[in-house]
């Protein structure tokens, strides 16, 4: 029986060939393979860390060595920049921490603000960066790649190789890229926080601020004989700089002879909106209800509460528009001045007509010696009086046309006439510049309105008891 005969040495290596190229080739594969899979956690760790990490410079510590393993890079840093294009020292980062990395920061730290806000552009910027770490790093291979928020270079990420003659591949950079841009979504969901973070506080401080404003605004009318009163303030923000007021002229009275005595009805306008005009209402209240205690006629009041307040107003840039005005129950006399506030309404029930209440005089705060003049009326029963701030008559519609001073006019002519009493009337109003602005659209500038109606069936006293 014949055998075949073993095969020769020469032959063997010829057959054994094709098996050591498979072997080689799966060798490579599984090295891709766990290359991969070794990038991907590491980028998996970076993703992970930017979601949970809420301390950005947690985050900020991990990019340079995340991204000097991923490009297989001897080390790699980090360079951050504040908004303002200043250098944001706090986050200089980098790996390894060894004496050259250490240097490379030193040498960035010491990198004046004045050079980089006096760069023309982004590149510029990342250009002066990039010489720097370029001359501390000498011939050391280098990749740099610019870390962007909002379209903004916010910083730049470095990698270095260990020897001269390294070079990056496409997939090396595009790697580094890939942690740059996680870098620039963690640094601007940082801005988006803090600004966050502003806007509560601010809001806490609108909320007390409009909460204090109201505690300042008449909580509700007072009882004074022979009238009703309504009276109401929608600020187009949470704090307004409109203000009216009822004020005792002799505060010491009590019950009855409170409700009979002289009353000053006051309803003002400090030009602009927001907190900085709510500041200078509250001001002025308490200036104005110190000068009402003096006693003297609405001319005289205004004169010298321009004067107390021109300092504070001159540095505020701000102006006050006022109607002042005290009426006295037993006579039914209404005096009145104006500081060039809107002039009230008031609706004569026997006539049927509306006249304007208005008096010469300048602004609040505009000259140290202004002068005011007084006028007065005697209200009749069943009359009405509106006073109203510029924001009822400058309330714009869907149409871009402005409410004015004749709409509201007719509105209140037509309310009038419905025999509503003075909170309907009030409520009418409003209705009415409520229609004409648009559902759901917010007033532009601060509104307020007050409403006094004289009751039916009030007689005057006669002469012989009338005060002197």
């Amino acid at each position: 029986m014949s055998s075949t005969p073993p095969s020769s040495p020469a032959e063997r290596p010829s057959a054994t060939r094709p098996l050591t190229a498979i072997a080689s080739l799966r060798q490579l594969l599984d090295s891709l393979s766990r290359e991969q899979h070794r990038n991907q956690e590491l980028l998996a760790s970076l993703g992970f860390a930017l979601r949970s990490f809420t301390n950005l410079s947690r985050f900020l510590e991990l990019v340079p060595l995340v991204a000097s393993r991923l490009v297989e890079a001897e080390g790699a840093v980090l360079v951050v920049l504040h908004p303002d294009g200043r250098l944001w020292r706090e986050q200089l980062h980098g790996h390894p921490a060894d004496a050259a990395v250490g240097e490379l920061l030193r040498q960035l730290a010491s990198l004046s603000d004045e050079q980089l806000l006096q760069a023309s552009s982004d590149e510029a910027v990342a250009q002066q960066l990039d010489r720097l770490v370029r001359r501390q790093l000498a011939e050391r291979p280098l990749f740099a790649t610019s870390v962007v928020a909002r379209s903004r270079v916010r910083g730049r990420l470095y990698v270095f190789g260990p020897r001269s003659g390294f070079s990056w591949s496409d997939t090396h950079r595009r790697h580094a890229q890939l942690v740059a841009d996680l870098t620039g979504v963690a640094i601007e969901s940082e801005q988006l926080l803090q600004e966050a973070r502003r806007h509560e506080r601010v809001e806490r401080q609108l909320s007390t601020g409009a909460e204090i404003q109201a505690q300042l605004l008449p909580d509700h009318c007072p009882v004074i004989d022979g009238v009703e009163l309504a009276a109401r303030c929608r600020p187009a923000f949470q704090v307004g700089g409109d203000y009216y007021d009822f004020i005792p002229t002799r505060p010491q009275l009590l019950g009855r002879r409170r409700e009979q005595g002289r009353w000053a009805l006051v309803i003002g306008d400090v030009m602009g909106k927001g907190v900085p005009a709510g500041l200078l209402m509250s001001l002025l209240r308490g200036m104005l209800r110190a000068e009402v205690l003096s006693g003297l006629p609405p001319d005289r009041i205004l004169h010298d509460l321009n004067q107390l307040a021109q300092e504070d107003l001159a540095q505020s840039h701000r102006f006050v528009t006022l109607f002042y005005s005290d009426y006295d129950p037993r006579t039914r006399l209404l005096r009145y001045a104006n500081a060039a506030h809107n002039p009230p309404l008031i609706w004569r029930r026997l006539r049927n007509a509306v006249e304007r209440l208005d008096a010469p005089g300048l602004l609040i705060g505009l000259q140290p010696e202004a002068q005011y003049g007084c006028e007065q009326i005697v209200l009749d029963p069943g009359d009405v009086l509106l006073c109203y701030t510029d924001g009822v008559t400058e309330a714009s519609g869907l149409n871009g046309e402005r409410f004015d001073e004749q709409r509201l006019l007719q509105a209140l002519q037509a309310a009038c006439r419905a025999e509503v009493g003075a909170q309907g009337i009030l409520d009418q109003l409003f209705a009415r510049l409520d229609r004409f602005v648009g559902p759901d659209r917010p007033l532009e500038d601060d509104a307020s309105m007050v409403v006094l109606q004289v009751r039916d069936g009030v007689m005057l006293p006669p002469l012989s008891r009338l005060p002197s």
